[in-house]
């Protein structure tokens, strides 16, 4: 098998493997993820940005596997707490919490907020085996809501409700989210830039 014709999708997380497989679809692309390779340790997202987290997990990965390696780290950014939790959102509520933790924190500290504006931004590293790595983004804006709806998604998804549309993206079909989401824009901005690398891995 070509190791460049693999791609390892750096994420243990199975609601982000779905999101990133449905949006990054080359037909002679074979998608692994962390968890096929139970022998690399989890990467410490340490970093003091999206972007770094996203490289660091991105190059770990590609150079411990041989094949290019891709890694997303996403933050919610809240106007009202200064752009947090952002870098932090997956731990907002500590270290152990859980998704219904981190949304209860965020209620709690918007509560009485005039200002609910808020936005989701995810970064998309890919990294080469030889520790090269590059990057893009994708954003998507909306207000936070005041009570959690819908059962769909995870993360914050409850709580947020894009600009395009009145529902929470827990309240969205996969495929409404897919065309709005942030993570969604940031792959289809990742195919359109690096696709091509796999349309040549044979040739």
């Amino acid at each position: 098998m070509n190791s460049m014709n693999v791609l390892v999708l750096a994420t243990r997380n199975p609601h982000k493997l779905e999101e990133i497989r449905a949006l990054f679809p080359f037909p002679d692309l074979i998608t692994r993820s962390a968890l096929d390779y139970p022998e690399i340790p989890e990467v410490v997202e340490d970093g003091a940005t999206l972007e770094a987290n996203a490289v660091k997990k991105a190059v770990t990965l590609a150079v411990a596997t041989g094949a290019y390696a891709l890694a997303d780290d996403t933050g919610l950014e809240v106007n009202a707490l200064g752009g947090a939790p952002g870098v932090r959102s997956a731990r907002y509520a500590g270290e152990a919490c859980d998704y219904a933790a981190n949304n209860r924190k965020l209620l709690a500290a918007l509560q009485g907020a005039a200002d609910r504006e808020a936005q989701f931004r995810c970064v998309i590293a890919l990294a080469w085996p030889n520790g090269q790595a590059q990057y893009v983004e994708g954003v998507c804006r909306g207000t936070i809501g005041v009570t959690a709806r819908g059962t769909n998604g995870f993360g914050y998804d409850p709580l947020f409700i894009p600009d395009e549309g009145d529902r929470t993206f827990a309240e969205y079909t996969a495929a409404e989210k897919n065309a709005c989401s942030h993570r969604g824009r940031a792959l289809r901005a990742a195919a359109e830039r690096w696709g091509g690398l796999w349309a040549r891995a044979d040739r």
